[in-house]
């Protein structure tokens, strides 16, 4: 039998800290989707969620804030429009003002300062690890043909 893995929606356009992180949540057993910008990720690109009523497109979303075509908050904003299931998610920028650390928190969100310390990350992984329910139904729909970067 299979054990179920955490899925892990990851957006960050700097491929140093993208390849960090992805390294970080594999080492951790995590099932990561990784994409330089919100724009090319499927989850941005279907007008609906496509998961089914029991089902959800990942776990975590974890994106960076100022990316390229897209922002990581219009992207949070996206998928709370939609209905999107995943739930948990964060945000992580350098330059946070009051105005988006409040608006990040309206939308749920965790917020990580870069740069940031990995045992912060950890931590809230750890957290997250202690609460999910790995018998939850993952939809695969949304990225059967997924262009990572």
């Amino acid at each position: 039998m299979n054990k179920k893995k955490i899925r892990v929606v990851l957006l960050e356009d700097n491929e140093g800290i993208r390849s960090l992180m992805t390294t970080l949540l594999e080492s951790r057993g995590y099932e990561v989707y990784a994409f330089t910008t919100p724009a090319i990720c499927p989850l941005q690109e279907t007008p609906d969620c496509t998961c089914g009523d029991h089902e959800r497109c990942a776990d975590i979303i974890l994106t960076d804030y100022r990316m390229p075509f897209i922002t990581g908050m219009e992207f949070i904003k996206n998928q709370k429009n939609k209905r999107c299931k995943a739930p948990f998610m964060a945000m992580m920028s350098g330059e946070w003002g009051n105005d988006e650390v409040a608006k990040a928190r309206d939308f749920g969100c965790t917020i990580f300062e870069k740069p940031f310390d990995l045992d912060e990350i950890t931590a809230w992984l750890d957290d997250i690890e202690k609460t999910i329910d790995l018998s939850r139904e993952l939809s695969n729909a949304v990225f059967k043909n997924s262009r990572q970067a």
